[in-house]
């Protein structure tokens, strides 16, 4: 899932009632990865735990935990988004 923004601002992500673990991608605005979040667990309930980047970023991408290895994406790198 790709969340987009009008700004570049910290973006705080939470992973309550997600099925699946993730890869929580954090890209700012020249899409130049800022911040990765690799194999993030769900929460199903309670009090879940916030993913809180501390850099400013415009988009934010979710994919399979484990993605983000597979594409040995690193902080630094630009990556192409096409919408």
């Amino acid at each position: 899932m790709l969340f987009v923004y009008t700004d570049d601002a910290v973006r705080t992500f939470w992973m309550k009632n997600t099925y699946i673990p993730l890869d929580i991608i954090w890209l700012d605005s020249g899409k130049e990865v800022v911040y990765i979040a690799r194999n993030v667990q769900p929460c199903g309930v309670g009090d879940c735990p916030s993913i809180d980047p501390g850099v400013a970023a415009r988009y934010v991408l979710e994919v399979d935990a484990g993605e983000a290895q597979k594409m040995n994406l690193q902080v630094g790198n630009e990556f192409s988004l096409v919408f």
